[in-house]
C-alpha cells in the first residue's frame, strides 16, 4: 500500500508544535504559511453567490463546466501562449492536479524527476506508484540542465518543474526552458509544469514551457487561482495537456471526486475573464513585501540571500552549525516565530530557511526583527 510509504516530514513536526503553542494561548508570528492575507475580491464572491441562488448546486461534468473550460482556453491562449482547445483542459485544484498528472503518466513502474530544493512532490509521486528522483538546482536555483540530462534515463517517465518556484522564488528563463523541452521531447519524457505562482513575478517575465508546442503533447501545465486571486480555500485550478492525458485525468476524477462544485467553477470563470485588475493589485502589494523582506535579510548577520524573482518566499542560506529543523524549533520555542526548515524541501535545502512574506507588513517586520535577534545572538 503506497500510503504506508509516506513518512512524516520536518514541516509536519513544526506544524504540530505551532498547534500546541497556539492551543496554550501563545501568540505566534508566522512566516511559514503560503497564503495571501487579502480577502477574495467581492465580485468573485458575488458571482459564486449568484450561481448558488440560480441552482448551480448539482453534479457537473468531471471535466468541468463548459463556461469555465472556455474561459481557461481563452486565458491560456492569450496569456500563456499555449495552443490549447477545450479538449485539452480540465478543471481541478492545483495540488490534486499535480497528483492526477502523475497518475496519468505513471502507467508502468518508472521514475519521476523532482527538484531539489523543491515543493512537496515526493509524496504524490510515491502515491502515484512511481519512484521519485531528485535533480539538484544550480546555486542560484536555476535549472541545472547538465544534472537533469544525466538523471534522465530510459525509466524516466516525467520531470516536474515549478516556476515561479516554491520555496526558492526563482523564475526560470525562456532559454533554459527551451533547452529542457527539446531534450525531454527527444527522450520521450513528459514535463509537468507547476505554474501556480505565474502571476507573482516581479522583475522578469513568466514563460510557460507549454507554449513551445504546436499543440499540447509532452507538456502538462498546472495552474491555480489560489494565489492570483487570493482564492486559496476555493480549491480552484486547471490543467492543460494532450487529449489523452486529459482523458486519463478525467478517469481519476470521475472515479474518485466525481466533479467539482458548479458555483466555484462559475466564480473561477468570472475571475479568469475579469480578474487582471486584482492580479495587478495583489502583485504590487507583494512587491512591497518582497522588497522589505529582501532588504532586511540582506542586512542580517549570518544570512546569505539571493534575489527573489517570484512567488512570495525567501529562501536564505544561513551560517550556523545547527540543522534547519533545530533552528526552526529554536525560533518557535524561544522567539515565537514560525518558519519552514529548508530540509523540508529536499536534501539541498539544508542550512536554508523558507520565509513567507504573504502576511502583513507588520507581521513580516516583527518576524524579521526576531529572526535578526536570533542570528545576532549566534556571534
Amino acid at each position: 500500500m503506497y500510503l504506508n510509504k509516506i513518512k512524516g516530514s520536518p514541516a509536519l513536526q513544526l506544524v504540530n508544535l505551532v498547534i500546541e503553542k497556539t492551543s496554550r494561548g501563545e501568540k505566534i508570528i508566522s512566516l511559514a504559511i503560503g497564503e495571501p492575507t487579502f480577502e477574495t475580491p467581492k465580485e468573485i464572491i458575488d458571482e459564486a453567490y449568484n450561481s448558488l441562488k440560480k441552482g448551480d448546486t448539482k453534479y457537473t461534468s468531471s471535466y468541468g463546466m463548459e463556461d469555465v473550460r472556455k474561459a481557461i482556453v481563452e486565458k491560456v491562449n492569450k496569456k500563456n501562449k499555449i495552443k490549447a482547445e477545450i479538449t485539452n483542459v480540465i478543471f481541478s485544484p492545483a495540488k490534486f492536479a499535480v497528483f492526477a498528472s502523475l497518475m496519468a503518466v505513471t502507467n508502468s513502474k518508472g521514475e519521476i524527476l523532482t527538484p531539489d530544493p523543491g515543493y512537496f512532490y515526493i509524496e504524490p509521486i510515491i502515491l502515484a506508484g512511481a519512484k521519485p528522483v531528485y535533480y539538484k538546482l544550480n546555486e542560484d536555483f536555476s535549472l541545472n540542465l547538465d544534472e537533469i540530462k544525466k538523471k534522465i534515463k530510459k525509466k524516466t517517465l516525467a520531470i516536474i518543474i515549478n516556476t515561479p518556484a516554491n520555496p526558492t522564488g526563482k523564475v526560470y528563463d525562456e532559454k533554459e526552458l527551451e533547452e529542457l523541452y527539446e531534450f525531454c521531447k527527444d527522450n520521450n519524457v513528459y514535463i509537468i509544469s507547476d505554474e501556480a505562482y505565474e502571476d507573482l513575478v516581479y522583475d522578469k517575465k513568466h514563460f510557460s514551457i507549454g507554449s513551445l508546442e504546436d499543440k499540447p503533447d509532452k507538456v502538462i501545465s498546472v495552474f491555480s487561482l489560489s494565489k492570483s486571486y487570493s482564492m486559496t480555500g476555493w480549491r480552484a485550478g486547471y490543467i492543460t495537456a494532450s487529449e489523452n492525458i486529459i482523458s486519463n485525468i478525467n478517469k481519476l476524477i470521475e472515479n474518485t471526486i466525481t466533479c467539482f462544485p458548479g458555483f466555484i467553477q462559475k466564480a473561477s470563470a468570472f475571475a479568469l475573464k475579469n480578474g487582471d485588475i486584482y492580479i495587478e493589485k495583489f502583485r504590487e502589494e507583494f512587491r512591497k513585501r518582497r522588497d522589505l523582506t529582501f532588504k532586511r535579510l540582506k542586512e542580517m548577520k549570518n544570512i546569505d540571500i539571493r534575489s527573489i524573482e517570484g512567488a512570495f518566499y525567501a529562501f536564505p542560506r544561513y551560517n550556523a552549525k545547527l540543522k534547519s529543523i533545530e533552528i526552526s524549533k529554536k525560533l518557535l520555542n524561544d522567539y515565537n516565530v514560525a518558519l519552514m526548515p529548508g530540509i523540508s524541501f529536499g536534501p539541498s535545502g539544508e542550512y536554508h530557511l523558507r520565509i513567507s512574506f504573504a502576511g502583513s507588513i507588520e507581521t513580516i517586520s516583527e518576524g524579521l526583527d526576531r529572526l535578526e535577534e536570533f542570528f545576532s545572538s549566534l556571534n
